[in-house]
């Protein structure tokens, strides 16, 4: 049960069940439109068009930076093969989620195996095969979510193979990942300095050249990333390094009208005068109001940002800010299932993290894991935490709760069997 290729057959089997179940139960006319009408799918229809990278709201809007570049151009690659808002297009771009969302289990399997062995790689790929979240994601949402949960992955796994690593070249593809990560995913930027800064602290540690190598990662990352934020600034002349909606973000999450879910009713692409607002006064301006109000609500409710925090702390690890609440009332098995196993695999995690702390053998690894489910889901107990938002991180949760099941069974197996007599004396 330890053969990569049985568990990437099964990662792929169930996606490509739960996919197909779900379409064979939904008119097909609706998922020719409707999974593309968000802003990735808006801005690949305007790309296929012939518009550009502009139009995030399904009208004519003008240029745009609310994505990066990625996934947007890959959609718009699928328009143009296979029509725009058709069937095909859906069919194509739900396997190529599939496609990703399974080959995450080949990083996070060599993970495993170089930190601590052929079991805890195995596990770790196999619960990211079977994860209910997901087989889900991958065709519920036309986005870069799996995508970047397999750039995410491929990253640890880069980052620890690099620090064995001395050829230049090495340290070149390292800063070509990220670069390609970051114009895929702007997010996952949190984790770079944290990463990039362990292999500096290795390499210092080692008595190393420790500024030549990371300074070609680093170049390659920004020769990457200058041709997006120098169209960013001859468009809109302003400095957006890789998107622009961090202000829109904080205040859909912070205003007077959110309560416990995603106010989708605030957002652009649904409220015709927020619509009306953000293309009357341009983008950069309408983000940057929307921060300056989202800042100040902020400072100015400090209790009810406090609630909110810890809401959307919760609903991050448990999927819902109010599990017990959800659980009981929903009638859904699988919703039910996805709250249990969010549940497990945050405490997996958790219980993880103290295992590559407490484990000499596993120690040295610990930092580049750990920053996984500390920094990265930070923004989101600052903003909005939907499902979907945690999944670039899912695959190294999976990982750390295969740690923390073999050392529980490690633990079991060390603890001396008590036989009657024993049993007696103690009961005595």
């Amino acid at each position: 049960m330890t053969s990569l290729w049985l568990i990437l057959f099964v990662a792929l089997g169930l996606r490509l069940g739960y996919a197909w179940q779900h379409q064979s139960t939904t008119p097909h006319l609706a998922l020719s439109s409707v999974p593309f009408l968000y802003e990735p799918g808006d801005i690949a229809y305007s790309l296929a068009v012939g518009k550009g990278f502009a139009s995030p709201f399904r009208v004519d809007t003008g240029p745009t930076a609310w994505e990066t570049p990625v996934y947007p151009l890959i959609v718009a690659g699928v328009f143009r093969i296979c029509g725009t808002f058709t069937f095909d297009s859906f069919v194509v771009a739900v396997l190529l989620n599939i496609l990703f969302s399974s080959l995450a289990c080949v990083p996070i399997f060599f993970v495993g195996k170089r930190i601590a062995g052929i079991r805890v790689a195995a596990g770790a790929a196999w619960l990211w095969a079977i994860f209910p979240t997901a087989l889900i994601i991958p065709y519920q949402w036309i986005w870069d979510t799996s995508l970047s949960a397999l750039l995410a992955a491929a990253i640890l796994w880069a980052t620890l193979a690099l620090n064995d690593s001395h050829r230049a070249r090495d340290w070149c593809a390292y800063g070509l990942l990220w670069g390609f990560t970051l114009m895929t995913n702007g997010t996952l930027a949190a984790l770079l300095p944290f990463l990039l800064g362990w292999l500096i602290w290795r390499a210092r540690q080692r008595g190393e050249r420790w500024v030549a190598r990371p300074a070609l990662a680093a170049g390659m990352i920004v020769l990457c990333c200058v041709p997006w934020t120098v169209r960013n600034y001859v468009v809109f002349h302003s400095f957006i390094p890789l998107r622009s909606v961090l202000g829109l973000q904080l205040w859909l999450g912070n205003n007077d009208q959110y309560h416990d879910q995603f106010p989708g009713w605030l957002h652009p692409i649904d409220s015709p005068s927020e619509r009306a607002k953000y293309v009357r006064m341009g983008e950069i301006a309408y983000m940057q109001e929307k921060r300056r109000e989202a800042v100040h609500w902020m400072l100015s409710h400090p209790k009810r940002e406090a609630q909110l925090f810890e809401q959307r702390f919760i609903a991050t690890w448990l999927a819902t800010p109010h599990p017990v609440r959800d659980f009981l009332s929903s009638r859904s098995l699988l919703i039910r299932t996805v709250f249990v196993t969010n549940l497990l695999a945050s405490l997996g995690a958790l219980a993880g993290i103290v295992v590559l702390y407490r484990d000499g053998r596993m120690r040295l690894y610990a930092f580049p894991v750990a920053v996984y489910p500390i920094v990265f889901p930070i923004v989101f107990y600052m903003s909005q935490a939907l499902l979907r938002y945690r999944y670039p991180i899912d695959p190294i949760i999976m990982l750390l709760t295969a740690m923390a099941a073999e050392a529980l069974v490690r633990s079991l197996r060390r603890q001396p069997k008590i036989g009657p007599s024993e049993r007696r004396e103690a009961a005595e």
